[in-house]
């Protein structure tokens, strides 16, 4: 199998069990393991069994390492774009049906981080939460008692919310589509009040202005489109002989 793009490899077990779902025999040998990279015409791996089972598994098997390589190669994009800057790269939720433990997986082989996996393991508080109980405030006390020890953080859209989310006993603050000036300007303001809540930027990331993002102060950037908006990886199999 011949890899016909640059790219991070990502996917190896659910590559290898495609194959061995219809014959245990099939011997595979990767000259790459997971998070390795590769350049375009290298070859991945070697398969050898059976002519019927290999082209029978082929396209299942490459679904995978396709998408969970695309999802690595675009994290290791974006992890590059802020590299020195100390900014952590993060997912979200937005994964493909089905693919939420893989695609966490590959977020990691690509040099990201994940946030939370689900809406078990964190709290986010969001605008419903905010005017359904009133206040920053109540939002985040109601959280923290129901929360525990695990993170507890708050969307917000505006510098005045800024302000008493970083007032509050929240873990960190979700800044939502915030200007670069207005980014700094919470960096600014949490600097001012002593606080100690994480700031993590979010909304309309690309490329192209991650870094800037990233030198305004910001702890995290969570990207969703490392997760929903993949390119597949272009493998290709060859049969050497019959």
């Amino acid at each position: 199998m011949i890899s016909r793009d640059a790219a991070i490899i990502c996917g190896r077990d659910w590559f290898d069990e495609a194959f061995r779902q219809l014959d245990s025999g099939i011997a595979i040998d990767w000259s790459r393991a997971d998070g390795d990279s590769v350049t375009a015409g290298s070859t991945v791996c070697r398969i050898e069994g059976k002519t019927r089972a290999i082209l029978t598994a082929e396209r299942t098997a490459l679904n995978f390492l396709q998408t969970l390589s695309a999802t690595a190669t675009a994290a290791a994009r974006f992890v590059k774009a802020v590299a020195g800057t100390g900014t952590v790269i993060l997912d979200t939720r937005k994964t493909i049906p089905g693919f939420r433990a893989a695609q966490k997986y590959a977020v990691r082989c690509g040099g990201a981080s994940n946030h939370r996996f689900g809406l078990h393991d964190a709290i986010l508080i969001k605008e419903n939460h905010i005017a359904a109980l009133g206040s920053i405030e109540a939002a985040v006390s109601k959280a923290r008692t129901a929360a525990g020890t695990k993170l507890v953080e708050v969307e917000v859209e505006t510098l005045d919310q800024v302000d008493a989310a970083l007032r509050s006993a929240a873990d960190r603050l979700l800044l939502d589509n915030f200007s670069e000036d207005m980014l700094r300007a919470a960096v600014a303001l949490r600097k001012k009040l002593a606080a100690r809540q994480a700031l993590e930027a979010s909304g309309g990331i690309t490329l192209a202005n991650i870094r800037a993002i990233a030198e305004t102060g910001v702890d995290y950037i969570s990207v969703g489109s490392i997760t929903k908006n993949v390119t597949a990886v272009d493998f290709s199999l060859r049969i050497a002989s019959a």
